[in-house]
């Protein structure tokens, strides 16, 4: 894989984690969710003038193209478990913007991702 490929690729993990990181924003702003019968309709409505919401959902578009752009230059099967890279930033964003915990059983699995991303990419 060169760098050119990785870079369409790691672009499009990028945008995915990010938008992942609004839309958890966008929650936090709204509360818990109930898709009740009696309540769908406002909280659509809620949800739809989200701005991070919206924004979330945007990334996540730009992040399919980029994601595409991706798989035309690299194999599906080095490309899809590079998408564990979105949870290990995710995982890190999350601690420094939301408080969430980087437990010693989370920072493992995060080394082994990275390992097993890295022995993936030279293969």
């Amino acid at each position: 894989m060169n760098i050119s490929s990785f870079s369409y690729l790691f672009a499009g993990i990028l945008l995915n984690a990010c938008a992942q990181l609004l839309l958890k924003a966008g929650t936090n702003r709204l509360g818990e969710i109930t898709l009740a019968p009696a309540t769908l309709m406002p909280t659509l409505m809620q949800i739809g003038s989200n701005l991070p919401i919206l924004g979330g959902l945007a990334l996540y578009g730009l992040s399919v193209i980029t994601w595409i752009a991706g798989l035309s230059r690299v194999d599906v099967s080095i490309a899809y478990p590079l998408l564990s890279l979105g949870y290990v930033v995710n995982a890190i964003a999350a601690y420094y913007l939301f408080g969430e915990v980087l437990s010693t059983q989370r920072m493992l699995a995060i080394g082994i991702i990275l390992v097993g991303v890295y022995i993936l990419a030279r293969s």
